[in-house]
């Protein structure tokens, strides 16, 4: 079984962000619209990433086009297995030599290693430029009991709302299938995120407004665009 995301990440990226969020703080993004992706664009940064992001694009192409054409559910367990299937879960330190650096969809596949953070963000924008609303998903810091035992981790998942008081489902690189997470125990919120808003744990109103304080992923926005998402 993967390992969840280190403990430095709970001491150096969701302990900063939750303090941001107690303070008032929120995110920047702009709403992101589900549109088309841009296979142009697409192109153009793969080459940029270099030989391995070029090769990712001949089974990441399809894999939205098959996407766009499902149901919501089976869209979302096809995105979650194609990720799940194609990166091997390694630390930040490991991949990018940095504490916490949060990839793009073509980085991470282009490394073909990833943390929870990583798998999240493809599986989000993949899910967006597929056709499903911004509204319906969020990333999700939690604190994640392992199987063996030990203090909880820090992680984070990626939750489907078919509503807003719906059972949300939730997409994750520690278990293979998607699970309300009525069924995942293991797992308690901190706060969620997306495209529009920043949410308290569980609750449904929002914390904060998407103004531009959040750096990360502000970032990972700026370069997923860049790829076409």
């Amino acid at each position: 079984m993967p390992a969840a995301c280190p403990a430095p990440l709970l001491r150096r990226g969701a302990r900063w962000l939750l303090a941001a969020l107690l303070a008032g703080a929120a995110l920047v993004a702009g709403t992101l619209h589900a549109a088309p992706w841009d296979d142009d664009r697409m192109a153009i940064a793969a080459q940029l990433l270099g030989p391995a992001a070029v090769a990712a694009l001949p089974a990441l192409r399809p894999a939205l086009v098959q996407a766009a054409e499902m149901q919501e559910e089976d869209r979302l367990r096809f995105v979650n297995d194609f990720f799940n299937r194609r990166i091997r879960f390694r630390e930040d330190t490991v991949v990018w030599n940095q504490i916490d650096y949060w990839a793009s969809p073509l980085e991470t596949l282009a490394r073909g290693e990833g943390d929870c953070e990583d798998f999240a963000i493809a599986k989000y924008f993949s899910l967006v430029a597929a056709g499903t609303p911004v509204s319906r998903l969020r990333l999700v810091y939690v604190r994640a009991q392992l199987g063996g035992g030990g203090p909880p981790q820090a992680h984070m998942v990626l939750a489907y709302h078919a509503s807003p008081q719906a059972d949300p489902l939730i997409l994750d690189n520690l278990v293979p299938d998607v699970r309300p997470a009525t069924r995942r125990p293991d797992l308690v919120p901190v706060f969620s995120f997306n495209g529009e808003g920043l949410w308290q744990g569980v609750g449904a109103e929002r914390a904060g407004d998407p103004v531009a304080r959040l750096s990360r992923w502000r970032e990972v926005l700026g370069k997923a665009r860049a790829e076409g998402f």
